[in-house]
C-alpha cells in the first residue's frame, strides 16, 4: 500500500485559496513502515531532534482507480480517519542543503500515526469537516476542510494521473495553515473529528 502526502494545502483566509490554485500539487510519499495504528505510543526517534507534527485528514481509497475524473474522485473513498504527519525537520533541512528527497525526513518509522477511521458516508459534506489537535491537553491545531485549496476529489483525480490508486492506500489531505509546530519526548497527542477523540497516544 501507499501513504501519499499533499503539503501546502490549506489557508487562513478563503479568499486566497483561487490565487493559490494553479495545478501544481506539492506530492511526496512515506512508506508504509512508518504506519502506527491502534493508539500505540510512539518511541521518539532517534534521527531527530526536530520532530514536527502535522494533524491531517486522511483518506483511505476503497478499490482501484486510474485516471479518475473529479466528478468520479470521492467514490473512491472508502473511509476517513485523521493522523500525524510527522516530519524530522533537522533531516530536511539537511537533505534540502543538496536538493536532495525528502525520504528519510518523511520516511522513518513512526512517521504516521492513524486512526479513527470511519465510512465515508458518515459525513455528508466532505468540504465541511471540522477536526483539531490537542498537545497535552491545549488546543494547538483546528482545521476545517472548506479551508483546503485542493479538496478530496482535486487531490485523487491529480495523483491518479501519476500512479494508480490502490484499496488500502492512505492520502493525507494537508494541515491547518496555523499550528504545526514541535513536539518532545513526553508529549502527548489528541486528534478529533467533529469533536470526536479519534487518535491518543505519547511520545514516549
Amino acid at each position: 500500500m501507499k501513504i501519499i502526502g499533499i503539503g501546502k494545502n490549506y489557508v487562513n483566509d478563503k479568499s486566497e485559496i483561487e490565487a493559490l490554485k494553479t495545478g501544481h500539487q506539492l506530492i511526496f510519499l512515506k512508506a508504509e513502515s512508518t504506519l502506527v495504528t491502534d493508539n500505540k505510543d510512539i518511541p521518539f526517534p532517534a534521527i531527530t531532534n526536530e520532530l514536527v507534527y502535522e494533524v491531517e485528514l486522511v483518506a483511505k481509497i476503497g478499490k482501484t482507480g486510474k485516471n479518475i475524473s473529479e466528478n468520479e474522485a470521492t467514490s473512491y473513498i472508502s473511509e476517513i480517519g485523521i493522523g500525524i504527519d510527522y516530519t524530522a525537520k533537522d533531516v530536511l533541512t539537511k537533505s534540502r542543503e543538496t536538493k536532495g528527497p525528502w525520504a528519510l525526513a518523511k520516511g522513518f518509522d513512526g512517521a504516521s500515526p492513524v486512526a479513527g477511521f470511519q465510512a465515508v458516508s458518515n459525513f455528508p459534506d466532505l468540504n465541511n469537516i471540522n477536526f483539531d489537535l490537542d498537545i497535552n491537553g491545549k488546543k494547538i491545531q483546528v482545521g476545517n476542510t472548506s479551508d483546503m485549496i485542493y479538496n478530496f476529489s482535486e487531490i485523487i483525480a491529480f495523483v491518479s494521473k501519476y500512479m494508480t490508486l490502490e484499496p488500502g492506500d492512505l492520502i493525507f489531505t494537508g494541515t491547518p495553515a496555523s499550528g504545526a509546530g514541535l513536539n518532545v519526548k513526553g508529549d502527548h497527542l489528541q486528534a478529533s473529528v467533529e469533536g470526536k477523540l479519534l487518535l491518543d497516544f505519547k511520545l514516549i
